[in-house]
């Protein structure tokens, strides 16, 4: 099963690649065109984003498939295939894990591989931070009304 189905995608003639290419290219850059031919299969053309976007889907959903397969709690599977995820609290651990499961489930079911990409990304920058010292200070907040500093924990 592909990541296209039921997904609808612009169709052209492979004709139309040789006599108006520039709007093909055009179009593809914003969603898959699947090209017809009468002497083959059909072909999908889309932009390079796209398709990395549905690689990193896949791999992702691969994981995620590896981890429910494993025995243990999902928190301390999750953070053995995403090793990251140690840099932040078992509290923070555990609303990732349900954080990614969701957001993949929406990508798949959307067909909107942005939206686990994002999540992924979003709590990896997060342990990234947290590693690296950030966020153990107390943050100091620009009060809008008179640019007075704010300290709030």
């Amino acid at each position: 099963m592909s990541l296209l189905a039921n997904h609808p995608t612009a169709t052209r003639r492979s004709s139309d690649l040789s006599k108006h290419s520039a709007e093909v290219f055009a179009e593809a850059e914003d969603h898959p065109v699947t090209v017809t031919r009468r002497d083959g299969e059909s072909l999908v053309l889309m932009s390079q984003r796209e398709a990395d976007a549905r690689a990193e889907l896949l791999s992702i959903a691969g994981t995620l498939i590896t981890v429910t397969l494993e025995e243990g709690p999902l928190t301390e599977r999750m953070a053995s295939h995403y090793p990251w995820m140690y840099a932040l609290s078992a509290q923070d651990r555990e609303q990732c894990a349900r954080d990614l499961i969701d957001a993949a489930r929406a990508s798949f079911s959307t067909h909107q591989p942005h939206l686990a990409i994002a999540k992924l990304t979003s709590w990896h920058e997060t342990a990234t931070a947290i590693a690296a010292g950030l966020g153990s200070q107390p943050v100091e907040w620009l009060d809008e009304d008179d640019d007075a500093i704010v300290e709030r924990p």
